[in-house]
């Protein structure tokens, strides 16, 4: 079931079709907000080990797409449990380094169906702000690695099983498919984009101290 708790933190979902530029974005907002007095953690791809289990359990690269989303969602059900959840229930503002949309779209330019993806991960939930990271080297395919980002890791482990879907072309339809608004702004994260989407998240947070503070408000129902 889909989490439909409305927490008194903020979400901030950055996504992206390159794991360093979904990284750099992340750090330039968590500055961005430091500056205007707000602090704000990160949730990054991975914090729950299992990718690199995987790359290191000694099966080559002789996997599928499915079972890399499969693991995505994993990982992310860890993120959500143990690293966004807690901050959102506290009443502060995370970002998600990459979030929902990094691992759909990734896994439907692979060949598996958009819907589904979006099935598998309908547990977490929806950010509050979306942001897409400004592309760097867009002409070029992914890099091959494992300790880059989500992207550049399912490069390497599906070059057995979908070395054709993984080209120059293929990110390129990524990028395409990452910038839509799917019914919500969709702040670019170049620096006046960031900065676009402070004032959001700061009018938003100005929006909510306003409610009325009778008791105390948690993020469970």
């Amino acid at each position: 079931m889909a989490d439909q708790v409305k927490y008194p933190g903020r979400l901030i979902a950055v996504d992206g079709s390159r794991g360093k530029d979904v990284a750099v974005a992340a750090g330039d907002i968590v500055s961005a907000l430091k500056r205007g007095g707000i602090a704000c953690a990160i949730s990054r791809w991975d914090a729950s080990g299992l990718f690199t289990d995987l790359a290191a359990g000694g099966n080559g690269r002789d996997v599928s797409i499915r079972t890399l989303s499969l693991v995505y969602a994993a990982d992310l059900a860890f993120r959500l449990r143990w690293e966004i959840r807690p901050v959102l229930e506290a009443g502060g503002v995370v970002v998600a380094a990459p979030y929902i949309d990094t691992a759909v779209i990734f896994g439907a330019i692979c060949g598996l169906d958009e819907k589904w993806l979006r099935q598998l991960m309908r547990f977490a939930p929806a950010p509050d702000v979306r942001g897409l990271a400004e592309e760097r080297k867009i002409d070029q395919p992914w890099k091959r690695r494992t300790d880059r980002g989500y992207p550049e890791y399912g490069a390497l482990m599906l070059e057995a099983t979908a070395p054709k879907r993984l080209s120059k072309a293929a990110r390129r339809r990524m990028m395409a498919m990452l910038d839509r608004s799917r019914g919500r702004t969709l702040f670019h994260l170049s620096n006046k984009g960031i900065g676009l989407l402070e004032k959001a998240l700061t009018d938003s947070l100005k929006g909510a101290s306003r409610r009325s503070a009778s008791r105390p408000r948690s993020g469970r129902k």
